[in-house]
């Protein structure tokens, strides 16, 4: 049966209007205590109080009523790994050597059709049933990687952005293309997927470290040529790493100078990590509008260090986003992404308020996509992404919830801090349920 035009989802409503400033900032947010979103063909057409908007419902709109859910925007994660669903949770080892001994043996499995569409359905389960309605991905260096990824996006009605990954050095053979082709080959995923319904392609080098001058260079290009696409990589995540850089670019005044060089920065361009910028790397990413990506898993799982949240935000301010960076990350869950991210705040003496990380995961982390408006809102003509959360989903939670005295902001803390995929009772994309809660 096809999906209906008009689909509406009654709640708790909970949007984002502009940044909050820390805790208790309501002018940040719109809370409907009991609202309804109201959706035609994907898109939102209305949100408000639920009683005025169910009288002018279209007959047989479905209504799907969660009386104690939190309705909110879709989570949008702008830095994953499709390729590595299999070696999340991989012991003891930091980033070279991870990607030597687990990462790079899995991605070659990628060069297979068959197996890259059997893991793209697993990955578009996992992110549905963690809410998250968007992600930016990198793929393998295959390009039948990013067709399966893009394939599985387009059949679920979800709107996606990746792309296969540029590698010409440093890699395993079976990983690597060149610089003429890593180039050719983005420019036909270009073609095939980019602006097709909601899906959109990302130029993605991987990091210095496997990409030649020559190959950085093809990648600039294809950004002056394509200068609506995202750039995504890597940047500063690892000591070690940052050495190498320095080894293979002498000539460069520092990793982020690498990537500068060949007009790979930009307000379009991500840059995952991002742990140990030096001042001037920080006042450049400034200067550019370049998106630094926070993956508090990620970096706590490999040990890469602590990423301070305060810092990027002094002036001059850096933009900022979250992700959970799987299979270095060791959790889908927006949710999880979110409470360690909290706790490596704390651990550098500061304070990360539930409004501000919600904020990021939404309509943050869609502003850093380029896509504000269009996701990560619950406002009229935006996509229908919702995502319903349940903050008594467990024992634990319900029983801290006995004494939160419906405080919305401790509700969100309760989420943040003791939720995960239990947590989402369901998952819309364009208007669509992809998850439901058993």
């Amino acid at each position: 049966m096809a999906d209906p035009a008009w689909r509406a989802v009654r709640g708790r409503v909970l949007t984002f209007l502009v940044p909050p400033l820390g805790a208790a900032d309501g002018a940040s947010y719109r809370y409907l205590a009991d609202g309804l979103v109201l959706a035609r063909d994907g898109r939102i057409a209305a949100v408000g109080e639920a009683s005025p908007l169910l009288a002018t419902l279209p007959a047989d709109t479905p209504v799907d009523h969660y009386p104690d859910g939190l309705v909110l925007p879709g989570f949008i994660d702008p830095h994953i790994h499709f390729p590595q669903t299999q070696v999340i949770a991989s012991y003891g080892a930091q980033l070279l050597e991870w990607l030597q001994k687990y990462t790079f043996v899995e991605e070659q499995r990628f060069a297979d059709a068959a197996h890259a569409a059997e893991q793209a359905a697993f990955f578009f389960d996992e992110l549905a049933r963690n809410g998250t309605t968007t992600a930016l991905a990198f793929c393998s260096v295959h390009p039948v990687s990013a067709d399966a990824y893009f394939t599985e996006a387009e059949r679920r009605g979800m709107g996606m952005l990746g792309g296969k990954v540029m590698m010409d050095r440093n890699a395993p053979p079976a990983l690597t293309d060149t610089a003429q082709s890593g180039y050719d080959e983005t420019k036909a995923l270009i073609e095939r997927w980019h602006g097709r319904g909601r899906q959109r392609v990302a130029i993605t080098p991987r990091f210095a470290i496997t990409s030649t001058p020559e190959q950085l260079a093809a990648a600039g290009a294809l950004k002056r040529e394509h200068p609506d696409l995202l750039v995504q990589t890597h940047l500063s995540e690892n000591r070690a790493e940052i050495e190498t850089v320095r080894r293979l670019f002498p000539e460069a005044a520092g990793y982020l100078d690498v990537y500068d060089r060949f007009g790979l920065t930009g307000e379009r361009s991500l840059f995952g990590h991002c742990i140990h910028l030096t001042e001037a790397e920080r006042r450049r990413m400034a200067e550019t509008g370049s998106v630094a990506v926070f993956c508090p898993t990620s970096n706590l799982f490999i040990g890469s260090g602590l990423f301070d949240m305060g810092q990027a935000r002094e002036a001059p301010a850096m933009r900022v986003a979250v992700a959970t960076d799987v299979g270095g990350g060791t959790s889908f869950s927006m949710l999880r992404t979110l409470a360690e991210g909290y706790k490596v705040q704390q651990l550098l003496g500061r304070n990360w308020s539930a409004l501000e990380a919600f904020h990021l995961a939404t309509a943050g982390n869609a502003a850093a996509l380029g896509l504000a408006g269009e996701i990560g809102t619950l406002e009229p003509g935006a996509f229908a992404d919702l995502v319903v959360l349940d903050a008594h989903a467990t024992p634990v939670m319900a029983n801290r919830m006995a004494r939160i005295d419906g405080n919305l902001e401790q509700e969100l803390f309760v989420l943040m801090t003791l939720g995960d995929d239990r947590a989402v009772r369901a998952t819309y994309a364009a208007g669509r349920l992809i998850h439901a809660a058993s």
